[in-house]
């Protein structure tokens, strides 16, 4: 990902507007429309600047590579995003049923003690 899509996506992130970036930054739209845009490349300094002024943080991580994890990646890749939103909620809601089981376990377990 590239200077100006981390910052895009930041912005995006936050529901801010190019021009709120722009004046929390002290720059014009037009400057942040030509990072998004990769008609510019701003610097590594500037795109951890743009983010922190989104109220956002870049955490960068280097060590080998995770096999399972670029396959996942990519394979939500080729999903549109209506289709990873569907996924990620079928996902929150089979985590929601597990959770309200295990809740039902435990609560039936201790009646029994109580037996």
């Amino acid at each position: 990902m590239r200077g100006g899509e981390l910052i895009r996506e930041a912005r995006r992130r936050a529901s801010l507007t190019q021009q709120e970036v722009a004046d929390r930054l002290g720059t014009t739209q037009s400057v942040v429309t030509r990072w998004e845009t990769g008609a510019h490349s701003p610097s590594f300094e500037t795109v951890v600047r743009a983010i922190r002024a989104c109220g956002l943080e870049l955490a960068v991580t280097i060590g080998p590579p995770d096999i399972d994890h670029e396959l996942f990646i990519r394979e939500n890749l080729r999903l549109s995003p209506a289709e990873r939103l569907d996924r990620l909620t079928e996902q929150q809601e089979g985590l929601r049923q597990l959770v309200y089981s295990a809740q039902k376990q435990k609560r039936k377990g201790g009646q029994e003690a109580v037996s």
